[in-house]
């Protein structure tokens, strides 16, 4: 759990400090592939145009515990691609019952953003696969972490 929280405020700071850029914490070992991260990966096969969002498909999900910060969730939804977050959590059954539209005002909802908190930081996905939409290539996710490497015919 200090990992993902780490991980959590690492995000919050590169956001407050106006970066634009996130960094991820990834150590072995841990199970760090959450929705979050899938929302901001793409399949950069040469070629492909359209390379997102990548399908994922999990063999192992675990579902851990982060502290909840409204203000962190409410700041990263105008950062994700909502549909392609609902398409996620659906296809790991996990969806609930968030709605297929962002929802206007979520920022003071405070139960729509603890939801949204729990499909984009608590589901992990720790054994797996991202499939490019356009090639079909498959990237692994192996205890957590996702392979993006591309061979040298690929890039």
């Amino acid at each position: 759990h200090a990992h993902a929280e780490r991980a959590v405020r690492t995000l919050e700071d590169s956001e407050r400090r106006g970066s634009g850029g996130f960094v991820f914490l990834v150590r072995t070992g841990g199970s760090v592939m959450k929705l979050l991260t899938h929302n901001l990966l793409t399949s950069h096969v040469k070629g492909v145009v359209r390379g997102y969002p990548l399908i994922i498909t999990a063999n192992e999900v675990k579902v851990n515990s982060v502290d909840f910060n409204q203000a962190f969730v409410a700041r990263m939804i105008p950062k994700m691609e909502w549909s392609a977050l609902i398409q996620a959590a659906d296809s790991l059954g996990h969806l609930s019952d968030l709605p297929q539209e962002l929802i206007s005002d979520y920022e003071n909802n405070e139960d729509f953003l603890r939801k949204v908190h729990h499909i984009m930081l608590e589901v992990e996905v720790i054994e797996g696969t991202l499939k490019c939409p356009e090639s079909g290539r498959e990237f692994p996710i192996t205890k957590g972490i996702p392979n993006m490497l591309l061979s040298e015919e690929e890039s």
